[in-house]
């Protein structure tokens, strides 16, 4: 549709499960902004199969399971969760309502979830700070200038969050070929708030590398400015975009407090392996160590078992509640969290687990 419709005042009965709200998001953003949104690298072949990989595994469940006293509560880096999803770092999420973060945020609070910030959230870290009323995280991107770094992570800080979540896995972006055929530009009103303008765009003469000749690249950071950014922090700090077991154990050697497994929503490098795919290797080259949290893909409380069950302490969801957020605002962000702590408590009793320390490869199907 060539105008989008504002967010419902309600959430419609209809609305039952998280794709209900991908359908229903179609009314209310612009073909534009649901191609940058929804979206994949080239052929999205990875964006398709972290869906596909949950419909492949199977549940082995359990029957006359005692319940009693159970719950889904648990602990990461001193922060207590009720139950273990947290909203996923997205950008400029005003392109998709009017308060962005804000009103996401609104809706994590309503719900106890905790929500990691993008770097190119479109409100200001600290006003999103002061309305907190669970859990808040950050994700950083490694700038090129360590003084720009140093300035965003002072500042972060200063505001109060928890925990801060690196990116790893996009040095550049990936090849997004269905947002580049709608021609959508990220309105004003959208802008990433946090970040000065930085350097302009490189843009390569004819017969130039188009990247490896760039600044960007040139100064994309590398494991030292991981240590580096260790020695700049008390805050917890995780790896997001670990698919390769080398890469996790490296990461422990670096002082990482947590991995999160995710190929970035299959926006970056399209033919690598969906997330839940990836996740069993990650757990083994960690062995332990520090938690292990993985995105991608998941639209059910049985993928959130799924998960747990193959070695992650807790999952986190970007697209649905971005397409609730469009829908109907901050009570569509905590439906989308109902649904999904919901779905997990029902998927835990038939499958024969009082608490998550109950879930482990057992309750697969093998």
């Amino acid at each position: 549709m060539t105008h989008a419709l504002p967010p419902l005042p309600r959430i419609p009965a209809h609305v039952v499960a998280l794709d209900d709200y991908a359908d229903l998001s179609r009314e209310h953003m612009s073909e534009g902004a649901r191609a940058w949104l929804d979206g994949g690298a080239a052929d999205e072949l990875t964006l398709k199969d972290n869906r596909a990989a949950f419909a492949r595994l199977k549940l082995k469940p359990r029957v006359l399971q005692g319940m009693h006293g159970g719950h889904t509560e648990l602990s990461l880096f001193g922060q207590r969760f009720a139950y273990p999803v947290l909203l996923a770092p997205v950008a400029h999420q005003r392109a998709v309502h009017p308060d962005g973060e804000l009103a996401t945020l609104l809706g994590a609070s309503a719900m106890g979830a905790g929500m990691v910030v993008s770097t190119q959230a479109s409100v200001a870290l600290e006003d999103l700070a002061q309305a907190a009323h669970a859990p808040l995280w950050f994700q950083l991107y490694m700038l090129a200038d360590r003084a720009r770094t140093s300035a965003l992570l002072a500042r972060v800080e200063a505001a109060g969050y928890q925990a801060l979540v690196l990116t790893v896995d996009a040095p550049v972006t990936g090849v997004r070929n269905r947002e580049q055929r709608s021609g959508f530009v990220m309105p004003d009103t959208a802008t990433a708030v946090n970040l000065d303008a930085g350097a302009p765009a490189h843009i390569a003469r004819p017969g130039e590398s188009p990247l490896f000749g760039s600044p960007l690249v040139a100064a994309a950071p590398g494991w030292r400015e991981l240590e580096w950014l260790r020695a700049q922090t008390r805050l917890p700090i995780l790896l997001k975009g670990i698919l390769n077991p080398d890469d996790a154990a490296q990461a422990l050697g670096c002082g990482v407090d947590g991995i999160i497994v995710s190929n970035h929503g299959g926006r970056v490098l399209d033919g690598v392996p969906a997330s839940i795919d990836a996740l069993p290797g990650v757990v083994r080259a960690v062995d332990g160590a520090v938690p292990i949290l993985l995105d991608g893909g998941i639209r059910r409380g049985t993928d959130v078992l799924k998960a747990l069950a193959l070695g992650a302490q807790a999952v986190l969801v970007g697209r649905p509640y971005m397409h609730a957020l469009a829908s109907a605002g901050p009570a569509g962000v905590a439906h989308v969290l109902h649904m999904l702590r919901t779905e997990l408590e029902m998927a835990m009793i038939l499958s024969g687990c009082r608490t998550l320390a109950d879930i482990d490869q057992r309750i697969l199907w093998q």
